[in-house]
């Protein structure tokens, strides 16, 4: 799938367009509609959006939204592929409490602003993955707001976990289940099929009239699987390659990841290893992970998967201000970019952007009046082009050259049929990928299987007479020859 050659972008945009926290109060009026989102609705998904959508959109410079098109000649020059989008529809405050999926946040713009957007995007070739939330909603999402009006009335109340024996943190008189304990994100009932069919029916809506490639699903290992079946099968049926990506922290990643699930997960498992890694000297840990994921041997557990890398996000520290050392920064987004999987870059940390997550949320999701470029994106870029056109980095097997406690050479090797969207007639490659994290020059000794290669990252030919040298805090991507 296009997925597997593709470079990601994450945008956190209540972030990075620089929304408020705390949305305006919703108004409902006696049948519990929102009156606030009723003033902002649009046409149905079944019509076809106006001819005049454009010249309206891009006249309303004022959207916030609006504000990611200025952006996208950064992305392209980036090599992005595809954006991920955090949450854009209205949420009660952070974007994960949302109140109705069918309307873009107020605090972005409207659908229609975020239609164009998309449009945008995808004259530029990128493709555009929303964020798909729906192991819960916010207190404010219309259904549960009925629950709090009606109680037991309420023909909403089989829509969530709710007790009326109990009592809720917010005194309203029912207890309900909550997300890990928080009680603003308020725990759907993916068993009950009006909730589903409510979803799916969003989900049309999202492919229709926005036109997106994809969901990233949120939690998705707390997610029903009996709902991510009818997900996968249904959404399958909206779009060519329609993209399903799981948010997975630990365990075995194929029991979501697999043909009637997801197509892909976030290797979590491989994000701490990429940093201690640097930060303890020893990359023995990561490496190893690595050999457990999609090593040679029968046991490696993930073979044959393509899961996202990142060295950050918007939940974790960003990663300028989780390595020890600077100089380290080049060379771990280039293990990123050279280990199996597709990489995602989280907006702002191409030029090294700083947010603890120590210092709360906000940090990590600050807003950017504009990109920044140094030598760093300069670096990523380059990353971005070597990635998306070579087969052995898409598609290749895994396995360990050189390991030592500071350097690493491991060797990425395709065989087989040439790949669309890669060189084209290529069915051979072997790329090593070499790190030296040390402040000292390395001579790494080995059986390179050929004579020569050619750094891809500076053009220059590499022989492998004498030895390998590689000078401190260096990486290399030899393309080795035939």
């Amino acid at each position: 799938m296009w997925f597997e050659e593709s470079v990601f972008y994450q945008i956190y945009p209540l972030g990075l367009l620089g929304a408020p926290f705390e949305n305006a109060p919703a108004e409902y009026n006696d049948q519990g509609v929102c009156l606030s989102c009723a003033k902002r609705s649009v046409p149905a998904s079944s019509e076809e959006p106006s001819s005049s959508g454009k010249d309206t959109a891009s006249a309303k410079s004022s959207s916030p939204i609006l504000k990611v098109i200025e952006w996208i000649p950064h992305l392209s020059k980036l090599g992005v592929s595809a954006v991920y989008f955090s949450p854009v529809f209205e949420s009660d405050t952070h974007g994960y409490n949302t109140r109705d999926y069918g309307l873009i946040d107020r605090r972005l713009g409207t659908n229609e602003d975020f239609k164009y957007v998309v449009e945008k995007l995808h004259e530029a070739g990128i493709r555009v993955v929303l964020d798909g939330v729906f192991n819960h909603v916010g207190r404010g999402f219309w259904a549960f707001h009925d629950v709090l009006e009606k109680k037991w009335d309420s023909p909403y109340k089989d829509w969530f976990h709710i007790s009326f024996d109990g009592n809720s943190n917010y005194n309203d008189g029912f207890w309900y289940e909550g997300w890990e304990g928080c009680f603003d994100l308020v725990k759907l009932n993916l068993r009950n099929p009006a909730v589903v069919d409510h979803i799916l029916d969003k989900i049309r809506y999202w492919v229709e009239y926005f036109g997106i490639d994809g969901l990233r699903l949120d939690v998705a290992y707390c997610l029903d699987r009996d709902f991510l079946k009818r997900l996968r099968s249904f959404t399958d049926t909206l779009k060519p390659e329609f993209l399903l990506l799981g948010e997975l922290l630990h365990g075995d990643y194929k029991m979501w990841v697999n043909p009637e699930m997801c197509h892909s997960c976030t290797n979590y498992a491989c994000y701490k290893g990429l940093f201690s890694s640097f930060n303890s000297m020893n990359m023995f840990e990561v490496i190893h992970t690595l050999i457990q994921q999609f090593g040679p041997e029968n046991w490696s557990w993930f073979r044959g998967l393509h899961l996202m890398s990142f060295v950050d996000n918007h939940d974790v520290t960003r990663i300028a201000s989780n390595l020890n050392n600077p100089a380290h920064l080049p060379l771990i987004y280039t293990l990123s970019f050279g280990m199996p999987g597709f990489p995602c870059v989280y907006y702002g940390s191409e030029w090294g952007a700083l947010g603890r997550k120590e210092d709360g949320d906000p940090s990590l999701r600050p807003c950017f009046g504009k990109p920044e470029w140094n030598d760093l994106t300069t670096h990523i870029a380059k990353l971005a082009e070597i990635k998306k056109k070579s087969p052995a980095l898409n598609y290749g097997s895994f396995r360990s050259v050189v390991l030592t406690n500071q350097q690493c050479i491991f060797e990425r090797k395709f065989e087989g049929e040439s790949r669309e969207g890669c060189r084209e007639g290529v069915t051979y490659e072997r790329i090593l990928v070499a790190i030296n994290a040390g402040d000292y020059e390395y001579t790494a000794h080995f059986d390179a299987g050929c004579g020569q290669a050619v750094d891809l990252l500076t053009g220059k030919v590499h022989d492998f007479g004498g030895g390998s040298l590689l000078p401190p805090y260096s990486c290399a991507i030899w393309k080795m020859e035939n």
